[in-house]
């Protein structure tokens, strides 16, 4: 017997402990901490702020969401309080945790977490998860093959499970409840478009087909569903998920049936199934897994005589909450919730967000307002279009072309109704930018969007924008109002159940090292080209956010510097005392060495 045989053996240990006891030997377990040393320390004490952070965000709205329902019931609507909570953008602590394996997570978390295929043929309903037990009710006994399975499956897809309790339900309300959660499973979308295929006027299962479609999207975790329907009998017509960044063809169909799947999508969202040749924008409500999806359905023409669809699935559940968003960087969080929680009316100044589309802008933006305690404080939206519905603030749509509805007009308007924040959609010209600037400059805290490559590209893209005439009185005005300016991009991380492991001189050169500025010997994780059930056989499992950051903590009388810098070179703010920067090259070593990103893409994201 060789010498590591012999000490595996000696250990006692099973294959699974001496696995997890690797695992924990690369990466380092973070629940194993010391809490009497200073790096423990400081992780309860963020703990503990976060703690009193959830538990005030949950309470501010407590009273309001508890006669809100009693009028609900009235009107023989069911609303829990944690529902209305959840709708109020309340976060529960369970739901957003720091630590790389959770132990915490409610039924709707690990249902769009875990594969769909690892729990939908065991006929279980997915209670909650806590201190490492897994709840559910089976509607059949499950044996021990199928309860080690289970507890494999989550274990890999980033949670801790010791054991799984059963609960005993009545088997009526059981079946009820597994019907409304799982009735629009995604496992079943080719099945139904292959019958419907086969009898392509049955209308039932046209219908099936269009819901098995949005529950499959929904389930991989897509943002978009692209359908593009041509005429032409050499131009195929595909029906494409965007999930994590990427397009990904799922179904192809013939051009008769995509005809018909268009125009049922059009039906619904209350267009004009008839008109192909003008661009138009509708929306409309689809339930999964027992919660409501907004779908948003974009229609433009295609070719000679075809059309394009294009449809944003709008999941409430999906958006992240202000801690989740930035638990990589902390600081940053700080600031920003230093910003949203003033203690008096009046502070006023400019958060601005940027980046490309698709950066995750709208979802920051979204977190910023659910941060902010709209119980006391008026918060009024200015968006184009309105993505989601925010309960306790005031929300406008932008109407360009009618007299009054465009994004300055609307500012300016909104200054009418004694708003404490304005948050800005998008800032698109020089007029919104000067109407957003005075609205700053007049004591209102402004949250919004630009489009710009960097945190310092973003004051040149600001200053693109404002007239000639007027460019040194709002670049001062810029300068003394700006808080913080956080450019952004969502970085591809990999799937912790399959990823290799490695050490950086084992898969790095020299130079690539010297590149990310890290020790050879570093542990890194790397692409599983292959993939495995978790994550759809990519290897990748979703997406991080990657900040090129701006802050500002300077009165009015040390901003002068900031001005000179703006007129000259905005370069000259990088080092300056008061101005805190984080790089995108410090989030990506980050990123590398905690082995959420594969080094080589890492590089990547540098060269761009």
């Amino acid at each position: 017997m060789s010498d590591p045989e012999q000490t595996e053996n000696q250990s006692g240990l099973s294959p699974e402990e001496r696995s997890a006891q690797e695992r924990r030997a690369i990466e380092g377990d973070r629940r194993e901490i010391d809490l009497g040393s200073p790096v423990g320390q400081e992780r309860r004490r963020k703990g503990e702020r976060r703690k009193i952070r959830f538990a005030e965000g949950r309470e501010r709205y407590l009273d309001m969401v508890q006669r809100e329902r009693s009028m609900l019931l009235e009107q023989g609507l069911a609303r829990s309080t944690e529902q209305l909570l959840d709708m109020a953008g309340a976060v529960a602590l369970s739901d957003v945790d720091d630590e790389r394996v959770k132990d915490r997570a409610s039924g709707d978390l690990l249902r769009s977490i875990l594969p769909v295929q690892s729990w939908l043929p065991l006929s279980i309903h997915l209670i909650n998860l806590a201190d490492g037990v897994l709840k559910i009710a089976p509607l059949y006994e499950l044996n021990q093959r199928q309860i080690e399975t289970l507890i494999s499956t989550v274990n890999r897809s980033g949670f801790h499970v010791e054991k799984v309790d059963a609960e005993i339900w009545d088997r009526a309300e059981l079946i009820k409840t597994l019907r409304s959660v799982h009735d629009l499973s995604a496992d079943r979308c080719e099945k139904t478009l292959a019958q419907w295929l086969d009898d392509i006027d049955n209308g039932l299962l046209l219908n099936q087909f269009e819901r098995d479609m949005l529950a499959e999207a929904l389930q991989m975790r897509a943002s978009d569903i692209h359908l593009v329907q041509d005429n032409n009998p050499d131009a195929p017509n595909w029906i494409k998920y965007r999930i994590d960044g990427d397009l990904i063809p799922m179904h192809l169909l013939p051009a008769e049936a995509m005809a018909r799947v268009t125009t049922l999508l059009k039906r619904e969202a209350g267009l004009n199934f008839g008109d192909r040749t003008t661009p138009k924008d509708g929306r409309f409500g689809f339930t999964w897994q027992g919660r409501g999806i907004d779908i948003r359905v974009a229609a433009g023409p295609q070719a000679q005589d075809g059309e394009k669809l294009t449809l944003r699935l709008l999941d409430r559940a999906a958006l992240k909450g202000f801690d989740e968003l930035f638990q990589r960087h902390e600081d940053v969080g700080d600031h920003l919730a230093r910003l949203l929680a003033p203690e008096i009316k009046g502070g006023g100044g400019l958060i601005i967000l940027s980046g490309p589309t698709g950066s995750g802008k709208t979802t920051t933006m979204y977190a910023c307002v659910q941060q902010i305690d709209r119980r006391r404080k008026h918060v009024l939206t200015i968006e184009d279009p309105i993505e989601y519905e925010l309960r306790y603030a005031t929300q406008w749509q932008v109407r360009p072309g009618m007299p009054g509805g465009g994004f300055a007009d609307l500012i300016r308007a909104s200054m009418r109704h004694d708003p404490d924040y304005i948050v800005i959609g998008e800032m698109r010209d020089g007029d919104t930018v000067e109407t957003a600037l005075k609205a700053a400059e007049s004591g209102h805290t402004v949250i919004s969007t630009i489009h710009a490559d960097t945190a310092l590209q973003t004051f040149e893209r600001l200053r693109s924008l404002m007239p000639s005439d007027r460019e040194r009185a709002s670049t001062y005005t810029l300068s003394q109002q700006v808080k913080a300016v956080l450019n952004q991009r969502l970085v591809r991380t990999l799937c912790q159940g399959c990823a290799h492991r490695a050490h950086a001189h084992e898969y790095l050169t020299p130079l690539e090292i010297e590149l990310l500025t890290i020790d050879p010997k570093t542990p890194v994780r790397t692409h599983n080209t292959h993939g495995c059930d978790l994550c759809n056989r990519t290897g990748i499992s979703g997406r991080t956010l990657l900040l090129d950051a701006l802050l500002i903590d300077l009165g009015p009388a040390q901003r002068n510097k900031i001005y000179e810098a703006l007129l000259q070179n905005v370069n000259q703010l990088k080092g300056q005392e008061g101005i805190i920067m984080h790089t995108r090259q410090e989030g990506l070593i980050d990123l590398v060495v905690s082995g959420l990103v594969d080094p080589k893409s890492a590089i990547g994201y540098l060269e761009e």
